[in-house]
């Protein structure tokens, strides 16, 4: 076991997912060399925690997870590390969905933790996300949703993106951040106000006593950018945007060219086992 282990934070989609979303398995064995030598790996995702789970139980990680892009952090294998979860409040959340309605959005879709809320059926949406039956609800939100949401997801038309995020920022900039996710999705995450891996980041290294100078963090995306650059090493993939390779400390290969084990491999002297 190593004195001074790092802390490894892996975002999933674009970063440790290849295309196909699943696992190489070179890079999966890298990780796992990489804990036996007591370093610590921890998916920091925008996802909620049930498209995560898989591969965090695939991965083998005895770490907190954090989901929902910081709005939501837990340890699946120890319930008394306790559940830090800032939702949206629901007044404002209400707010929001009545800004996009009158906006004539495609939809609205609210996320309480795992539980998802449409405003109106959406095949892109049942059947881009991994979400059993009984868990979705489909009807007016302003009816349905009664609980703080961790998220708020807005499908705007395409020619709306640009005025619908200006609108929310002028309307709610104070209680709220929101993103754009990429391609094919074009989805518009809204979540509370101050929240970013970067924060989830903090509070999951404070427990683990690690050190911000020994954190590397691996993203593609602009949600990644404050967890990036809060890293000792934020690294940038080689697929990532530009805004993130500007600010990353290092840039490595694709996500589909095992961009996260071959940094890992040179930084930490890891080898493959057979």
């Amino acid at each position: 076991m190593m004195t001074k282990p790092y802390l490894i934070a892996i975002d999933l989609d674009g970063t440790l997912l290849k295309d196909d979303k699943t696992v190489s398995h070179y890079t999966k064995n890298i990780l796992t060399q990489a804990m036996n030598e007591g370093h610590h790996v921890v998916i920091s995702t925008g996802r909620p925690f049930r498209g995560s789970e898989r591969y965090y139980h695939e991965l083998n990680l005895s770490t907190p997870i954090i989901n929902f892009n910081g709005a939501f952090i837990h340890h699946p294998r120890q319930s008394d590390w306790g559940i830090y979860h800032s939702p949206l409040e629901l007044d404002t959340a209400q707010n929001i969905v009545k800004t996009c309605l009158d906006f004539n959005v495609k939809n609205v879709i609210a996320e309480v933790l795992d539980d998802m809320y449409l405003h109106y059926e959406d095949e892109f949406i049942t059947n881009s996300f991994m979400i059993e039956p009984s868990r979705m609800n489909i009807g007016n939100l302003h009816q349905s949703l009664k609980h703080n949401p961790t998220s708020i997801l807005i499908r705007p038309h395409d020619h709306q993106v640009k005025e619908l995020r200006a609108l929310l920022k002028a309307q709610h900039a104070e209680v709220i951040d929101h993103r754009v996710w990429a391609a094919p999705y074009n989805i518009i995450e809204v979540v509370r106000s101050g929240l970013n891996k970067a924060v989830g980041l903090k509070r999951v290294a404070e427990t683990l006593d690690v050190p911000q100078d020994r954190i590397i963090a691996f993203g593609d995306e602009d949600n990644d950018l404050e967890m990036i650059e809060y890293a000792g090493y934020g690294i940038a993939m080689g697929n990532a945007i530009p805004e993130l390779k500007n600010i990353a400390n290092g840039v490595t290969k694709t996500n589909e060219e095992d961009g996260i084990a071959h940094f890992l491999t040179d930084l930490l002297s890891l080898k493959e086992s057979v």
